[in-house]
């Protein structure tokens, strides 16, 4: 059922995620009695804009939810596995950016295109996927409704600001300094990123794979619904600042007319194609740069192997990838 006059949480609102979570709220249609900003104790006080007016940010505290029907979270794993029972203590839904919930069997694990109905089954938290998760699945889920997925391989090119603002001011002095011939600093990343690339984002496993690639594959399974899907990733970080772009390999079970997989991707909601053999005719981060969509290109089968696909796939990670996707949800659960 709809509801009325809502109050939401943005917790996290000085981060860049939460900003974007911030923007987003002020152009939905959502009846929006209160907006309520929360964040560490050292960006209390501070001031955002909101519509037409400054929304002083709060300090999170344990009975900050009081009152309000629905938080969104971004401010990190452990946070949030403190703060989100005491939000659903207080009557709350949680909507959760962070990956502290994502794999819980009890909690939904959402891209609203792709599983929406999970949401019907929720006690009282939500978990947003990963960024480089979620741009994928879409283009995987479209063929899955054509077709039976029997692998996927990715690489991923993954933007700056995956890492939070302080990615995004690490890679802009680091820039700087290595074009000024300084020695070019690094706190956020294992290794400089200015002017490279680092095939290495969360932490290295066992198995030779990071934390991050095996989060494509745990929560590509949970979404889709497919538990035995065989997924290889390799995450790279990229000195861009916004937006991640990827190099996807499906194995499908049967051959298929390219121009008929155009056709699935460019029907399915929230795919934009850009797929022409030209120069430019393929999408970069510059298109997916403050766009809500995703962007696929690139698209052709392998030339030895005539069941398996190839394509491109570029969404803004900060928006798609975060924000969007957890406002998404938000509206979705505001009309059950």
């Amino acid at each position: 059922m709809r509801k009325k006059d809502l109050s939401i949480a943005i917790v996290g609102a000085t981060g860049a995620v939460g900003r974007e979570m911030l923007r987003l709220l002020a152009k939905t249609k959502l009846p929006l009695r209160n907006v309520r900003l929360f964040a560490s104790a050292r960006s209390q006080g501070k001031l955002l804009s909101f519509r037409d007016k400054s929304i002083t940010v709060e300090k999170l505290t344990k009975d900050a939810f009081q009152n309000v029907d629905f938080a969104l979270f971004s401010a990190g794993s452990s946070r949030s596995k403190e703060f989100a029972p005491l939000a659903v203590k207080s009557g709350c839904i949680f909507i959760d950016n962070s990956s502290a919930w994502r794999m819980d069997p009890n909690v939904p694990l959402v891209v609203p295109e792709v599983n929406a109905q999970a949401l019907a089954n929720h006690n009282g938290i939500i978990a947003n996927p990963n960024c480089s998760t979620i741009q994928m699945v879409l283009p995987l889920k479209a063929l899955a409704n054509h077709v039976v997925l029997q692998r996927v391989i990715v690489s991923t090119y993954q933007s700056a600001s995956g890492a939070g603002q302080s990615g995004i001011n690490e890679l802009i002095q680091g820039s700087r300094d290595a074009l000024d011939g300084k020695n070019v600093l690094n706190h956020t990343f294992p290794v400089p990123l200015a002017f490279d690339a680092i095939p290495h984002i969360g932490n290295f496993l066992a198995d030779g794979y990071t934390t991050e690639e095996q989060k494509m594959l745990a929560e590509t399974r949970k979404i889709l619904s497919l538990p035995h899907l065989p997924v290889s990733a390799t995450c790279v970080r990229i000195p861009i600042l916004r937006s991640h772009l990827e190099a996807v390999t499906v194995d499908i079970n049967q051959e298929v007319n390219i121009k008929s997989v155009r056709a699935w991707f460019d029907a399915f909601d929230g795919i934009v194609l850009k797929d022409k053999l030209q120069s430019a005719g393929y999408p970069t981060a510059r298109d997916a740069t403050n766009r809500s969509d995703t962007f696929i290109g690139r698209i052709r089968k392998d030339n030895s192997l005539p069941k398996t696909l190839h394509f491109w796939v570029v969404s803004d990670n900060l928006l798609k990838g975060a924000a969007y996707n957890a406002v998404q949800i938000l509206e979705a659960l505001n009309e059950q």
